[in-house]
Order: C-alpha cells, then structure tokens, then sequence
C-alpha cells in the first residue's frame, strides 16, 4: 500500500497544487528505508514506554506510528489522511484528482507486474524504484513551517502559493494527459473550470473588498472620528482642570494616526477594487485581485485591528473579537 501511495502523491505533483508531502511516522519510515535498501521490509519498528515523569502513574506504550496535523497526507496507525481542503469547499474536486492519479499510479505499476517474466524480481525492483525516485516527499516534521518550504525547495518539490497561480495546473499537459486518460475530462472541459475558477475568484474577492469598504466608510471611520472627538474633549476638560492631559493626549496622537492610516488605505483599497471590476474576465483579472487588491485588504485591515485593542468598547461600531470568542 505504502508503494501505491507514495507513487500516487509523487504522480499527483503534476495535478495537485501547494507544497505535497506525507507524514509516516517513524514505524513506516523503517518500513520504507528497508524496501529502499533492499526490496524486503523484515522487521518494524514498536512503540516505546512513554516517560511520564511520576513515580505513582504506571508506564505504558507510546504509539509508534503517531499523528502529524501539519502534513496534508498524514498517515494514522492503519490509513492515510488527506488534510488540504478547505472548511468550506466541497471534497468533489479534490475527490477527482486524487482517484485519477491513483488509477494512473496502479496503470502503471500493473503494466510493468503484468509483462514481467519473473513476477517476484519485477515486484521488487518495482519498489525500490517507485521508493527511492519519490521518497523526497515523506516529511515527518512542521509541515507548517518556513524551514519545510526552504527544505521542500531543496528537494525540488513545487510550491504555488495560491489559488491564482495554482489554477494553470488544471490545463498543464501532464494533468490534461493523465484526466484524459482514464476518461475523467476532456481539455475543454478542463478548460472550462479554469474560466469558472479565475471568475469565482474575481467575484469573491471583489465581494469581499466592497464588503469592507463600506464596513470601514460607513462606520469605522465615523466610529474612529467619534473617539477622537470625545478624547479631544478630554483634554480640553483636564486642562482646563489645571492637569497635564499626558494619557489622553497620547490616546489621542494614537488614534489621529490610526485614523488617517485607515482612510488613506480605503482610498487606495477603492481606487484598485475599480481598476480590477474594469478588467475584461480572465488570468488577468484574477492575478491583479490577487497582487493589488487583497494586499491593499490587508493594508486596511491593520489600522482598524489596532483601533479595535485602543477603542472605547461602547463606540465599536460591531461585535469585538472578545464577544465573538466569548460572549456567545
């Protein structure tokens, strides 16, 4: 199984997108060094007694195979667990593409098993072969990690960052040539969902950018304008009263600051929501979402994040992330 596996997610790194890895564990990884080295696996690794440190607990056996929540493909005492889709997408697509590359991975070593003269050798050399060109994948560590994506580069795995980028890997040859294959999609049809796909993206960023421009113009500008005055207020008032007004002119400094960070960075989230809206459908489009208008997102989210842990609780116009977590 392990050898379908690892030739199937190996394969899979023409189809699938982001940085592909699988976790096995100490137990498995034995496994694997034995079929690389000499075709044979003879033994396997067992669980440890795990150290508690209290005298008046008795011992008992750490699972040898263990768990990884990092890896994307994570194997969990007796199956594997694939863990990158996303909490609110369906699993169809990903579905599809993992029972296409497995049916291409199982065609492949069945053809070779099948014309072999001498069944045992071929099932041998088949699994130290498929083992040591794609063992570059098995990662037990952080998987969400910088030092993966550096160690990943190392060993020449791919890395797409995003949706944008990831979506010409539908209509790559490998992948047109593999769903092809087995009858899944026709290049039209794999051509049609990367239009469908860069035209949801659009839509859904561009919902989401008009979303927070309204957000942020209609109430946590006047929300911000309201705090400043009131502050103002205040030191006007402790002045007057003789004091030096040191908390409240620095609350006040604070939140000017904020204040025009935060409609400097709606004017600009503006003015590149329009420019994108304007752009005929398409890779174009999809890529100026992408590199203009969900950083120029971030930038207005920033001041607005701070103002939230400086504001009066009674002025913030919309629940806090405090009453989200713990009010409800």
């Amino acid at each position: 199984m392990i050898l379908y596996f690892l030739r199937f997610i190996a394969a899979g790194l023409r189809t699938l997108w982001l940085i592909i890895s699988a976790f096995i564990g100490e137990q498995l990884e034995d496994v694997v060094n034995q079929l690389i080295s000499t075709g044979n696996a003879t033994k396997s690794k067992r669980g440890e007694v795990l150290q508690t440190g209290v005298n008046s607990l008795p011992d008992f056996m750490k699972d040898a195979t263990d768990r990884n929540r990092t890896s994307p493909f994570a194997f969990t005492g007796n199956k594997f667990e694939f863990r990158m889709v996303g909490s609110r997408d369906t699993i169809a697509g990903a579905n599809i593409v993992l029972n296409t590359i497995v049916a291409d991975s199982f065609c492949e070593a069945c053809d070779r098993l099948e014309n072999a003269a001498d069944f045992d050798t071929a099932v041998h050399e088949l699994i130290k072969e498929f083992l040591t060109d794609h063992k570059r994948i098995i990662f037990n560590g952080n998987g969400y990690s910088r030092e993966w994506v550096e160690e990943a580069a190392r060993r020449g795995l791919p890395n797409i960052p995003s949706m944008v980028e990831a979506i010409p890997t539908l209509t790559s040859e490998p992948s047109v040539a593999v769903f092809e294959k087995f009858g899944v999609y026709t290049r039209t049809e794999l051509e049609s969902r990367v239009e469908i796909k860069y035209e949801t993206y659009c839509k859904t960023i561009n919902v989401e950018a008009r979303t927070m421009i309204d957000m942020a113009g209609k109430q946590f500008v006047p929300s911000f304008i309201s705090y400043a005055k009131a502050l103002s207020d205040a030191v006007c008032s402790v002045k007057e009263a003789g004091q030096d007004p040191e908390v409240q002119g620095r609350l006040l400094r604070q939140t000017l600051i904020l204040l025009r960070e935060t409609d400097e960075a709606l004017e600009v989230l503006r003015k590149v929501t329009d420019e994108a809206a304007a752009l005929p459908e398409g890779a174009d489009k999809a890529r100026f979402y992408r590199v203009f208008v969900v950083p120029a997102m971030d930038n207005l989210r920033s001041p607005v994040d701070k103002m939230e842990m400086i504001m009066d609780k009674e002025l913030w116009p919309m629940p806090s992330y405090g009453d989200l977590l713990f009010g409800v």
